[in-house]
């Protein structure tokens, strides 16, 4: 298989928090957003060995909430524990990319279906305000690759995550948490490879009026079409 290098709802409401780090949190959790971010980000390749002394000094943490840290992202499937009791990250290869669009197509689309059934004025205001939010970034934003900006992609993270939150089950919320940072990984790598650029400002003022006017047919098409268009556009820029 090709492998290619890189350079309850608490938990959901964590994770559609913007990924910058909070000083006043505890320190593993303050070691879980930055790990998740730069893994994410691409500031580690896949593969790569996430040595503690290395991680000490990046970080400033000491080792106990960093193996923690570790620890909770191998969980995610963004960090893998190796066979000697180290961690690396993640390695990336089509066949991983397929089965990450494969499994949300199936949980993100349930967990869309189930908020809208149940969700109520609030989380509707939610959606919205997420979503204007994304808009008015994508605007002042100058050309370029948006997926490369820091705050567009927790921004854009915490719009599709609202979408979801009024579903009622926290496992399913934290198992589509997980797969879309996992798929934001690849994202990201692409981002550094495409040629021409593309945002989906369009795609996404649709998914939120559809999602508010509770068309649940409609809207879960749509999810399917955008979660698939990601994977696409992954593969067709690194050509594999």
């Amino acid at each position: 298989m090709r492998k290619f290098k890189i350079m309850h709802k608490n938990y959901f409401m964590q994770s559609i928090a913007s990924l910058g780090q909070d000083l006043t949190a505890p320190l593993t959790e303050q070691a879980v957003l930055s790990l998740r971010r730069d893994v994410t980000f691409g500031v580690f390749e896949p593969g790569q060995k996430l040595k503690l002394e290395e991680l000490q000094t990046r970080y400033g943490f000491s080792s106990s909430p960093l193996r923690e840290a570790l620890s909770k992202l191998s969980q995610e499937g963004l960090v893998r524990a190796d066979e000697r009791k180290g961690f690396r990250v993640a390695d990336m290869s089509r066949a991983d990319l397929q089965d990450i669009t494969r499994m949300r197509l199936m949980l993100d689309v349930q967990a869309l279906q189930s908020a809208m059934q149940v969700g109520d004025a609030e989380w509707e205001a939610s959606v919205v305000a997420a979503h204007y939010k994304l808009d008015k970034l994508e605007r002042l934003l100058p050309d370029g690759p948006v997926a490369l900006d820091e705050t567009w992609m927790s921004t854009h993270r915490a719009f599709h995550l609202s979408m979801l939150g009024a579903c009622e089950s926290p496992r399913l919320l934290q198992w589509c948490a997980n797969l879309f940072d996992q798929a934001e990984r690849y994202r990201q790598f692409s981002a550094r490879h495409r040629k021409t650029q593309r945002r989906k400002a369009t795609e996404h003022k649709r998914l939120m009026e559809t999602v508010i006017k509770r068309d649940i047919p409609a809207a879960c098409q749509l999810l399917e079409e955008h979660i698939s268009s990601t994977q696409h556009n992954v593969l067709t820029a690194l050509n594999i």
